[in-house]
């Protein structure tokens, strides 16, 4: 705390003080003349001004100290009249709020800029996840989905429509179940499907958000065979301990971000929950190669 900031702190509980001796006169307290000058302070603080007052107080009380009842307030009058002068002046409450909000909301983008730093070897470089679109591409869109997810399923056109139009996008897809043991079961296989290179995930991804229905162990088995794989052989590559630990990176994400939902995208220094449209995510694609975050400064 800044010398200044002090002193204001002192003249801000003197100013309470010489209220209340105005209201009580307590004897052997503050003189007429040193409340004077503290209100005349109120108006255009001086730290030096502060610092002389604060001095003389000091010095006529160092023989006797204050009394109790000097720094109490009944509460049954205190109340009423705070309640009264915030009932006279409700946009002092609007500007809290607003003030909070923005506090808030500064310190959760700054919590969240620090997660992903911290993260970003997990999120970018793991080997096991899925690497759609141009592999080199100069914006990175990341997104957590569920296969029973809705919302998901409905995103899909965006994701593919992106895909197809932006030759420089890269995408990367995280399996994160958390709707059903259904969709644990899925995630698994497809976590199979997409380490075999020699299959389309896309076309896998795709069928299984075209399933009808809830999607589940046996309709993933039934997607992987489709595209030339032995269900067998896949139904006992999911329960490998490799599978559980990729899905488990996953979950380390959403911890480290607070992610709680699915579809759930990353892009540069912004997550952002559920499926906000084609056009929200091609503006900030934009944006990074513009400024190199999602928002760039007007």
């Amino acid at each position: 705390m800044s010398r200044t900031t002090a002193l204001l702190f002192a003249l801000v509980a003197l100013l309470g003080a010489g209220l209340v001796w105005v209201a009580n006169r307590p004897a052997a307290q503050l003189t007429d003349a040193q409340v004077a000058d503290i209100l005349a302070l109120k108006a255009s603080p001086d730290a030096a001004a502060i610092t002389q007052i604060v001095t003389d107080i000091l010095a006529s009380q160092k023989a006797e100290a204050l009394p109790q009842s000097v720094a109490e307030i009944d509460p049954e009058t205190l109340h009423p009249m705070i309640e009264s002068y915030l009932l006279d002046n409700p946009r002092i409450l609007q500007r809290v709020s607003a003030a909070l909000d923005t506090e808030i909301k500064s310190a959760q983008l700054a919590q969240t800029k620090q997660a992903l730093v911290s993260l970003q070897s997990v999120i970018y470089d793991d080997p096991d996840h899925v690497v759609l679109g141009n592999p080199q591409g100069d914006v990175t869109l990341v997104e957590l989905f569920d296969y029973n997810c809705g919302y998901c399923r409905s995103a899909l056109p965006d994701l593919a429509t992106l895909m197809a139009e932006d030759p420089n996008l890269r995408v990367i897809l995280k399996e994160f179940p958390i709707l059903s043991q259904g969709s644990v079961d899925a995630a698994k296989v497809a976590v199979v499907v997409g380490r075999d290179k020699s299959v389309d995930y896309w076309d896998f991804h795709q069928k299984l958000f075209t399933s009808r229905g809830q999607i589940t162990k046996d309709t993933a088995l039934e997607a992987a065979k489709g595209l030339g794989l032995n269900p067998l052989a896949v139904g006992l590559d999911m329960e490998s301990p490799e599978i559980d630990n990729v899905l488990a990176r996953s979950f380390q994400i959403a911890q480290g971000l607070n992610i709680t939902g699915t579809p759930t995208y990353i892009i540069g220094n912004e997550v952002i929950p559920g499926a906000i449209g084609i056009d929200s995510l091609r503006e900030r694609i934009a944006n990074m190669r513009k400024c190199g975050e999602t928002t760039c400064p007007a």
